[in-house]
């Protein structure tokens, strides 16, 4: 049976009024699917694109079951969500919190980045459910600080990007101490790939398995093309021109390092751009204000390294800008992903350098749709468009060129010269019988 609406779920009328007041009303694809099997408390292995509403589809039914069941007096917590970021954890503690906001279930986070003090209530206070990150969440357990014994279900949020960053055994370790668990669910963004399988292999029990793609539809929903850059310096002023344009309200513009992020964020301000930036080496409290500051409004462009590409939900981001491209086409998916989101319409640019053209490729097979160029008339390339069939890689005639060189090259290698035939180069050989006249 098709689920069209969410009061067809068998929801809580407290959850169908916080589901109204955030303005959904129809399930997206993978909560459709997903939340069925997840109230009749089987394991979930759920993959969907960034944007496409998982976390609710995994949030609504583990809130329904302690809704369902609620406990006779306080404890610890009974549902651990784990997630790859500090930022993706607070997100996700937020829904979670608009979610309940009808009820008197209670929602807290463990975060690295936070003192110890500020934790202080986990342990101390009754906590329904606890988001939280898996490095100090770990600490904690060690520490026995943190009490596993009373969750019943353990849910692991972009599992793939956990797996990337090297959090396999410490989630194994944390999946060991909450073994009186009675469900797990894991939810990515892709489940291609030995490693993500042999995961879920060792973590869940014989679970569903559901994979929602969006529907076309919902993929036009995103604007996607690019435009050449001769260099670093064009690229600039094409981002300047792009972001004075009167559609662009609020964007996300997206570099591969640290050290970008700065010189750029420093440029915009002083080009009068109302600018703040997000990378990974900032303390936790301004990285949380750099956060809000986007979502209230007071700025309207982020400058961001990888460490937003996944978990950073702000509604009303118009656009996205690929300043770097990124080194895969998994990443550029989870950075347009930004855009668009909660049904909105929106739209994600990239700016290519000649020596971007093969991910740029990459990008084109990977969404079966080659993205499309555009031209600004005066702030046109000069310099010409590398080759569309090598995707940047040289041609079959300079290859066969270098092969040649090569070649050449091993012909005129030097040979090894021993001394003892060149100790007397450049002396004139004398007759052996004037030799033996001379003696």
């Amino acid at each position: 049976m098709t689920v069209t609406h969410f009061s067809e779920l068998e929801l809580d009328e407290r959850l169908i009024i916080a589901l109204h007041d955030k303005g959904y009303e129809r399930p997206t694809a993978i909560q459709a699917e997903a939340i069925p099997p997840a109230m009749n408390g089987r394991d979930v292995l759920g993959s969907a694109p960034t944007g496409t509403g998982k976390t609710a589809a995994f949030l609504l039914p583990v809130l329904q079951h302690l809704l369902d069941f609620p406990r006779k007096k306080s404890g610890p917590p009974r549902v651990l969500i784990l997630t790859p970021t500090r930022e993706l954890a607070m997100q996700v503690a937020d829904q979670a919190r608009e979610l309940v906001a009808h009820t008197s279930l209670d929602i807290a986070t463990i975060t690295g980045g936070v003192a110890y003090m500020n934790h202080a209530e986990v342990f101390s206070e009754n906590q329904d459910m606890v988001v939280a990150t898996t490095g100090r969440l770990l600490q904690y357990i060690k520490e026995e600080n943190f009490d596993c014994h009373a969750v019943e279900t353990l849910i692991l949020d972009e599992a793939d990007r956990m797996l990337d960053m090297g959090f396999a055994q410490d989630i194994e370790i944390i999946s060991a101490e909450t073994r009186w668990r009675n469900q797990t669910l894991l939810f990515s963004a892709t489940l291609e790939g030995e490693a993500i399988h042999a995961f879920a292999e060792r973590i869940l029990k014989e679970p569903v398995k559901v994979e929602a793609d969006p529907s076309r539809r919902e993929r036009k929903k995103i604007l996607q093309w690019y435009y050449r850059a001769d260099d670093v310096q064009h690229k600039t002023e094409l981002l300047a021109h792009l972001l004075k344009q009167p559609d662009v309200q609020k964007s996300v513009i997206f570099v591969r390092k640290r050290e970008r992020v700065h010189e750029l964020a420093t440029w915009l301000r002083e080009a009068g751009i109302n600018t703040c930036y997000l990378e990974g080496e900032m303390v936790q409290a301004k990285r949380n204000e750099a956060v809000k500051r986007m979502m209230d409004g007071r700025i309207d462009v982020l400058v961001a390294t990888d460490v937003a590409a996944r978990g950073l939900d702000i509604i009303d981001i118009t656009h996205v800008f690929n300043f770097d491209m990124p080194r895969t086409a998994d990443t550029y998916l989870h950075r347009i992903g930004r855009t668009g989101r909660a049904g909105r319409k929106g739209t994600a640019i990239s700016l290519v350098e000649a020596h971007d053209h093969r991910l740029l490729g990459k990008v084109g097979r990977y969404l079966n749709e080659p993205l499309k160029p555009r031209v600004i008339d005066e702030l046109r390339p000069k310099t010409k468009m590398p080759n569309e069939k090598s995707n940047g890689k040289p041609s079959k005639k300079l290859l066969a060129k270098r092969i040649q060189d090569k070649a050449k090259n091993k012909e005129k290698a030097k040979v090894k010269v021993r001394h003892r035939n060149t100790k007397n180069v450049g002396k004139r050989r004398q007759a052996k019988a004037k030799r033996e006249n001379d003696a």
